[in-house]
């Protein structure tokens, strides 16, 4: 890799979670979590530029977009909107616009909330006025949870006469409120896909891949209720194999749907990867499969810019921090590896940025936030 196409951001802790706007007015945001704050950057080909912060106040375990969001290059009207889950299990949406500072509002803790560490989260409205109203957030305590960010408030609407009275009343935000989903196994992944408002894609620790309709009529199958909504479940056979056996050594399992296709998805388990084509269903099993990193790997995300391109992370400190990039037209070629780091560091967390032209990762390794490209500058 060539250290002068490299963007580094120093952060004063350690970064657990990276995560990209794939949003086209916020394509050059970027939404990174230390130990206890969420930082946004801006990030241009050469720098990065630091435009918010937040203080959770705990660490957090995931990050996720809201479609409500413009970027300062693209609107003097800008505005940001990110949601972040913390170890506490709790949520917060996380706000700043050009008129108004940084504003953090609590939310999903309690008995109604996620009893276990929240692995991941997703926006799950669709392209439509609903789009940024629903959020799918995933946990090891099995369940997924569709949360409505503005359910509709219940209760008399006052009267003309009771304008006058109007003005003493504080009116508090409703709760989010929150629509359960069972699952036999803890859950690691959850993705949605831009052209659908009712289909959520969910990862189990034992590779196990459902694809649920999150809208379905949850009183359709009493006796089964991880399979009510299922559309397709597919698995991913080594994967499941090693978990019966006992061989695996710590949950996992990242999923993610190729944004240019609802038909293609991308998986990463225990070392192995695998892809399948929802038109050409074999059974349930992967049309494609193979090994990115023996130790483990972590992550895997498609690119948003150039679908062709997926990246998995290494989970492992034994190898360094690296990231192998793959070409999905070429699966069974060796794919290109960048490190990042030497023994013990490794990637924590990883995304693609959505900037047009030469893909771009953002990864954290340790304290350091590093964006490279993965091909060559004209």
């Amino acid at each position: 890799m060539d250290s002068s196409m490299d963007v580094r951001y120093k952060h004063g802790t350690d970064i657990h979670v990276v995560r990209a706007c794939y949003e086209e007015a916020g394509a050059d945001l970027l939404a990174i979590a230390g130990v206890d704050t969420v930082e946004i950057l801006l990030i241009t080909p050469t720098s990065s530029m630091h435009i918010a912060s937040f203080n959770v106040g705990t660490r957090v375990t995931a990050l996720t977009w809201s479609p409500r969001v413009a970027s300062p290059t693209a609107s003097r009207d800008w505005s940001i909107e990110v949601v972040a889950a913390a170890e506490n299990y709790k949520l917060y949406l996380l706000t700043k616009s050009a008129e108004h500072e940084e504003h953090v509002f609590e939310f999903g803790g309690g008995i109604n909330g996620h009893h276990g560490k929240i692995n991941d989260m997703t926006f799950c409205g669709g392209r439509g006025e609903e789009s940024m109203r629903y959020l799918a957030t995933v946990s090891d305590d099995k369940t997924l949870m569709v949360w409505d960010l503005n359910p509709p408030t219940t209760g008399p609407k006052p009267t003309d006469s009771d304008d006058s009275l109007m003005e003493d009343i504080i009116i508090e935000f409703p709760q989010p409120t929150a629509y359960v989903m069972t699952f036999p196994h803890p859950l690691t992944s959850v993705n949605s896909h831009p052209t659908s408002s009712t289909e959520l894609l969910v990862a189990d620790c034992r590779g196990s891949i459902f694809i649920k309709d999150w809208r379905a009529d949850p009183d359709a199958s009493e006796q089964n209720p991880w399979h009510t909504s299922s559309t397709v479940e597919l698995v991913e056979p080594y994967a499941l194999a090693s978990t019966v056996t006992g061989t695996s050594k710590r949950w996992s399992g990242s999923v993610s749907w190729r944004r240019d296709s609802f038909d293609i998805i991308g998986a990463a388990y225990g070392s192995g990867f695998a892809l399948w084509d929802l038109s050409d269903l074999r059974g349930a099993k992967p049309s494609v499969s193979g090994t990115s990193f023996p130790e483990g790997n972590g992550q895997f995300r498609w690119s948003p810019t150039s679908p062709e391109y997926f990246a998995i992370s290494s989970s492992s400190p034994a190898h360094g921090a690296a990231i192998n990039v793959h070409h999905a037209g070429y699966t069974n070629a060796s794919p290109v590896q960048f490190p990042l780091g030497p023994r013990p560091l490794y990637v924590r967390s990883f995304d693609f940025l959505a900037c047009p032209g030469i893909p771009r990762i953002a990864a954290a390794v340790g304290r350091d936030l590093i964006i490279f490209y993965i091909g060559v500058l004209p």
